[in-house]
């Protein structure tokens, strides 16, 4: 195929360019990495986590909540039961006893996350709202680290850096990898007001905004995603401070890490075809000009990749079995020293400053984001990741399209 070098230039092009836009931002923005905005106004914060079935985790996300917010009181605590199965109302009262700030929302019938807190939304007292996934963790000043981006009037929301709290399987610790770098991307992303996604463990939101913009999308999968483009595109702001440590239970095995992965795929082309008529359109700030086109042509990026790993492998299987059958039938040698010489071409050396480009990638973000628990230079966890763990996204991006063409789009 005439054509394959071009579609190779292409791919390892854009792949480069991105690598160099990343070490740019870093470099020029190194030392405000983990700067903490000050705090000039007094805010009311109330505290929303959303519930199902989650009687083991739920304890410890209230305490470590109630924990982090010591030098900063909140307004309210809000458990939203969202008709659990186990023990998990037991437990929100048991909490709400104990706690005076704590409260429980109960819903009698399942709601899914975005319509539970939507109920929740108009019964806040506080002028912040900070969401808390019910399977994570704050570390101290978790919230308080995040509170004076608000001081800027067109922030809408601000998220924190998120990190896995379990390193103990190979998988967790594969994951602890893909979280640190994330986190290193979206505060890059920060730095030129794109951050396109504010994810459950913890944001912080303004009540005013989510009232504004309607509440929580219920039937997009990946809620936290369409409400930061929805805010963005009323023209508000988003940040993200790294100084706001979360922890987040992590799937533990394939099928569950499996689902949902292909989860968040769904929720984000439910995104992309909900915001597509934005791309490109000026009107919609850096919407429209980055982020929509942006997590475009990421999805793309990796179909393609996959799709020259397919051609490659099929079309060298095919080669290797006529070699293979016209050379016996020749009764000639199956392997001579040419075949142990490596040519020296354009395409290997952009292949290989391709992998390596993304080695030091992932160093980087590493190096930059502190977490306890891995050990960055290992290099069979770096070349399962980057050779294994990161393969497998394309794969999972295909069966997500697939089922959402079905219309097969549920939360598990």
């Amino acid at each position: 195929m005439k054509i394959l070098p071009y579609i190779y230039l292409f791919y390892m092009f854009v792949s480069l360019y991105f690598f160099f836009f990343y070490v740019i931002l870093y470099k020029r923005n190194k030392e405000r990495l983990y700067e903490v905005p000050k705090i000039k106004k007094r805010y009311t914060i109330s505290v929303l986590i959303p519930a199902w079935n989650e009687e083991g985790t739920l304890r410890g996300t209230v305490e470590s909540v109630i924990g982090s917010a010591r030098g900063y009181p909140l307004k309210e605590i809000i458990i939203i039961n969202d008709a659990s199965t186990d023990g998990t109302l037991r437990l929100a009262r048991e909490l709400a006893g104990k706690y005076s700030i704590v409260r429980v929302l109960n819903n009698k019938r399942n709601l899914g996350k975005a319509g539970g807190l939507n109920r929740a939304i108009p019964l806040v007292r506080g002028e912040l709202i900070a969401v808390v996934d019910s399977q994570s963790y704050l570390e101290r000043d978790s919230i308080k680290n995040l509170i004076g981006f608000f001081e800027e009037q067109r922030v809408g929301v601000a998220t924190a850096k998120i990190l896995v709290r379990h390193k103990v399987k190979f998988l967790e610790k594969l994951q602890a990898l893909e979280y640190a770098v994330i986190a290193f991307t979206r505060k890059m992303l920060g730095f030129i007001d794109c951050i396109y996604v504010t994810p459950g463990p913890l944001s912080i939101y303004r009540k005013e905004v989510l009232l504004e913009v309607g509440g929580f999308d219920t039937k997009n999968l990946t809620e936290d995603i369409e409400m930061t483009w929805r805010i963005v595109s009323r023209g508000y702001s988003v940040r993200m401070g790294l100084s706001s440590h979360v922890e987040t239970v992590t799937p533990n095995k394939f099928k569950k890490w499996w689902r949902q992965r292909n989860r968040w795929n769904m929720g984000g082309l439910q995104c992309l075809i909900k915001y597509k008529k934005m791309m490109f359109n000026k009107e919609n700030n850096m919407l429209g000009m980055f982020i929509v086109p942006y997590f475009a042509l990421t999805l793309f990026l990796g179909l393609l990749g996959l799709g020259i790993f397919i051609y490659l492998t099929i079309r060298n299987m095919l080669s290797s079995i006529l070699y293979t059958k016209y050379t016996i039938a020749a009764g000639s040698s199956l392997i001579t020293l040419n075949d142990f010489y490596f040519t020296a071409t354009v395409l290997n050396f952009l292949g290989i400053a391709l992998f390596i480009a993304s080695l030091i990638f992932t160093i980087i973000g590493l190096r930059a984001i502190k977490q306890e628990g891995v050990k960055i230079y290992s290099p069979p966890l770096m070349a399962a990741y980057l050779l294994i763990y990161l393969t497998i996204y394309p794969i999972i991006l295909i069966n997500s399209i697939i089922r959402l063409i079905r219309g097969d789009v549920k939360w598990w």
